[in-house]
């Protein structure tokens, strides 16, 4: 296949040597099947080795590559060049701090996840010499798709009440604990519920639903944050207006 030419417009951010972010252009020979990530693999190893970004698979799986293509959040090894005309503007996830260029700063992520405790807590200890924890297909089925996400942060970048509210626990974090309250094996619910069902869990959800239109593996964490709140009103109800039900 040909090549064409492209015009990537980049963020550079040095905090050694900018006063603030700035935009660079480079002009990158493409082939067809070049994707985003290629591009800048590109301009790294043959225009500009000082360019930062961070990636790892080129297979969205490891979720390293998500950055913010022509104002939209995407994983740049899964957004090909041929679906853009003109000049391609590649930034930082946006409501993220920038470490440099294309790299931020995902320290509020990684701590609102270890707040939910996004890991099966099980119901009852068992020995290995016990044997597995089973589970049915379709006990199995009302999680899965909550398993599938790949802690891209393209919803951050997406959710306008991250943006607004930064002690937002966000749509990654809410859909994972959700995935393991789902799991029959789990018996952790009641130790993330105070997180999940607090102001700063689901309720600051306005259900804008833009984590689950840019979620590259749609994982559709708009949907288990509904679903956590009916949850959580229920609780709220049995436990106000039906105590004896309570177990």
């Amino acid at each position: 296949m040909g090549e064409r030419q492209v015009e990537l417009e980049v963020l550079r951010y040095n905090p050694e040597t900018d006063r603030e972010p700035h935009f660079q252009r480079y002009s990158v020979a493409c082939r067809e099947e070049w994707v985003v990530l290629d591009a800048l693999n590109h301009v790294k190893e043959t225009l500009d080795p000082t360019l930062s970004y961070r990636w790892s698979c080129h297979m969205a799986v490891c979720g390293s590559c998500g950055m913010m293509v022509n104002g939209e959040p995407k994983l740049a090894c899964k957004t090909f060049l041929r679906n853009y005309h003109g000049v391609i503007r590649v930034e930082p996830l946006r409501h993220f701090p920038i470490e440099r260029d294309l790299v931020t700063v995902i320290d509020d992520f990684v701590a609102k996840l270890t707040r939910v405790k996004p890991y099966l807590i099980p119901k009852e200890p068992k020995s290995v010499e016990a044997g597995e924890y089973r589970q049915t297909p379709a006990q199995l089925k009302r999680y899965k798709q909550f398993t599938l996400c790949i802690n891209c942060m393209l919803c951050y970048a997406a959710c306008p009440e991250y943006g607004l509210i930064p002690d937002y626990l966000g749509p990654a974090a809410l859909s994972l604990a959700h995935r393991y309250n789902q799991d029959s094996r789990d018996g952790g619910r009641g130790e993330r519920q105070e997180e999940l069902a607090s102001k700063e869990g689901v309720w600051e959800c306005s259900f804008v639903g833009a984590c689950s239109e840019v979620c590259p593996e749609h994982v559709d964490p708009a949907a288990a944050i509904q679903q956590v709140k009916i949850r959580s009103t229920l609780d709220w109800y049995q436990e106000h207006l039906m105590p004896w039900l309570k177990k």
